[in-house]
């Protein structure tokens, strides 16, 4: 949107709005604080900051457009009351407020994100986010709604929204998203959003359905069942097992700080909702390395063997060796999309098979020259076991392709028993610079080795192979989103042994335990007379359980002729339906 509308005052949301005008007037000054030397594209910014407003237009007007170029941004709330402020979000920038809680930092105005695309398509909003503050929307859309039209990789997490929501904009697509933690005290109305995860968030209510909506651990979850169109509602009561993300924050006395949440079993809402603080653990930010872009590998290893946590600030990390999480209880926090590549075929992480990592808020691109892997969770053949305290990975998202050419065998390899995973998006691109089946080939997005890995918010794209692999026990997917490749020159180029294509989710054969809600899987075959047998792959065994299935074939070519094994209706865009729905396997 250009800045000018930004400018161009809307109707307000006129008793709730006056109300929280007149009742933040009364609040005390926050306690300032003296920011560290996070380099030029870390913002920090207070309500009295000169030129506010213009400040973060400037970001926008730069981000917006780029699409695939290098600057990244984070913009950091100081806590108080931000009045009349507009805050578009565009391209690899993340708005962060430094509250130890949501609503320390209250923006009374609007949050938006406006579509990239003509006839206000939002399916290539990728790479923005927002976490930790409160927003009323008195200068959103109207009738105290903000406009959140987004697509994959979008981090929307620990919020406070003191009004509504729309997931899109106009009649406009939009293709993703994810909730966690997140407090909506209006409706939510998601319109053409085509799929949606929300995982321990609460709301006023939610309106709209399109293909996959998955609600874990939410509360007033939408009535209505998957597969009733309109209703295709996946709802699980609690969330299992997880630990919210870290965050950065300001104390009483000015102090920067990382607040570590402990780990939630069985749980049902927000962390935050509560009297006092949820548990978890706080590390002062002496104990974290600030990276900036430019810094060897060699360097931030040095770092991280000396016991220090590192938070990666925003920019490119070019990297002739892998950054290597030894210690327990590490956390590597990166800010603004901090990008990490290597063009010599080396891994860009790996850990150790030890307790408690956290690796939260990273970009991983892949480089010219062909790695095995990009990011790998315990070495092979790891066998701790981490159940008290696993490792989890928060918004980790993984590039091959569209900056330039990339080359790797699989994005993300786990073999670390009891990994969390929180939000991820593994892209093999489709679009962009560096695209081709030649250009930037990748097999498999994930492969999964260890044993009771839980993966919330599962968005895999466009790779070769099996878009996942899953060969450890134990196994839990709440929300599976992936297109196949659009680009398979032939039938005969993309056959696997078990017929034509590669299932999109493949559960090996000797899988006993493995269950997954919420899964679908999209066909775009630009070549003619291309398909594929089966969207999912898994075997027929009492513990291996799949539920609330969709595939949908999106073109004018191919098709997807069952969902699982040999179980569903063909999705064909020619001779039938190009949607098919299965409730339950087996």
């Amino acid at each position: 949107m250009p800045r000018n509308s930004f400018r161009t005052a809307r109707s307000r949301a006129s008793t709730l709005g006056a109300s929280l005008i007149a009742a933040a007037a009364l609040a005390a000054p926050p306690a300032r604080a003296d920011a560290p030397d996070f380099g030029p594209h870390v913002h920090v910014l207070a309500p009295d900051t000169p030129g506010l407003q213009q400040r973060i237009l400037d970001i926008y007007e730069a981000q917006q457009p780029n699409h695939f170029g290098p600057r990244r941004d984070a913009i950091l709330l100081m806590p108080g009351t931000y009045r009349d402020l507009r805050i578009p979000v565009g391209f690899y920038t993340q708005v962060l407020g430094l509250g130890a809680h949501p609503d320390d930092v209250h923006v009374i105005g609007d949050l938006r994100s406006t579509a990239l695309l003509a006839n206000d398509n939002a399916t290539q909003n990728f790479w923005r986010g927002a976490e930790n503050f409160s927003v009323t929307p008195t200068l959103g859309i109207g009738d105290g709604t903000m406009q959140w039209a987004v697509s994959q990789a979008i981090p929307f997490r620990r919020m406070h929204v003191r009004g509504n929501m729309r997931l899109n904009q106009n009649q406009g697509w939009a293709s993703g998203g994810w909730f966690s933690d997140v407090r909506v005290d209006g409706r939510i109305d998601s319109v053409t959003q085509q799929q949606w995860i929300s995982r321990n968030s609460e709301w006023g209510g939610w309106t709209g359905s399109h293909w996959n909506m998955v609600f874990v651990g939410v509360r007033n979850a939408p009535a209505g069942d998957f597969p009733e169109p309109g209703a295709r509602y996946t709802r699980v009561e609690r969330t299992p097992l997880v630990r919210e993300k870290p965050w950065l924050f300001v104390d009483a006395q000015g102090r920067y700080a990382v607040r570590v949440p402990a780990l939630r079993r069985d749980s049902v809402g927000v962390s935050w909702g509560g009297p006092g603080e949820a548990p978890g653990r706080t590390l002062p930010l002496s104990a974290f390395h600030i990276a900036r872009p430019g810094e060897t590998a060699a360097a931030l290893n040095a770092e991280l063997a000396a016991g220090r946590h590192l938070l990666l600030t925003p920019g490119e990390y070019l990297l002739t060796e892998p950054l290597r999480v030894m210690r327990p209880g590490t956390v590597v926090l990166g800010l603004g999309f901090p990008t990490l590549r290597s063009d010599n075929g080396q891994a860009l992480v790996k850990t150790a098979d030890v307790d408690g990592l956290t690796l939260a808020g990273l970009f991983l691109d892949a480089g010219r020259e062909r790695a095995d892997v990009l990011m790998e969770v315990g070495p092979p053949g790891s066998r701790a076991r981490h159940r008290a305290d696993p490792t989890v990975l928060h918004d980790v998202f993984f590039r091959i392709g569209g900056a330039m050419p990339g080359r790797v065998r699989t994005a993300l390899r786990i073999n670390a028993h009891d990994t969390l995973v929180d939000h991820t998006w593994l892209w093999r691109a489709d679009h962009g610079e560096g695209v081709g089946w030649t250009s930037n080939p990748a097999l498999h997005g994930l492969e999964v080795d260890g044993e009771d890995v839980t993966v919330y918010g599962l968005f895999v794209e466009h790779f070769q192979g099996h878009q996942v692999v899953w060969r450890g026990d134990g196994g839990r997917v709440y929300f599976y989103q992936s297109e196949l490749p659009y680009d398979p020159p032939s039938q005969a180029v993309w056959t696997s042994p078990t017929g034509r294509g590669f299932a999109s989710y493949k559960v090996a054969d000797g899988v006993t335990r493995h269950e997954a809600w919420g899964l679908g899987v999209y066909s775009v075959f630009l070549q003619p007379d291309v398909l594929l047998d089966r969207a999912l792959e898994v075997p027929r065994r009492p513990g291996v359980r799949l539920h609330s299935m969709i595939t949908v074939c999106l073109a004018d070519k191919g098709s997807i002729e069952r969902v699982v094994n040999d179980a569903g209706e063909p999705a064909r865009c020619r001779g039938g339906s190009n949607t098919s729905t299965l409730t339950a396997y087996p």
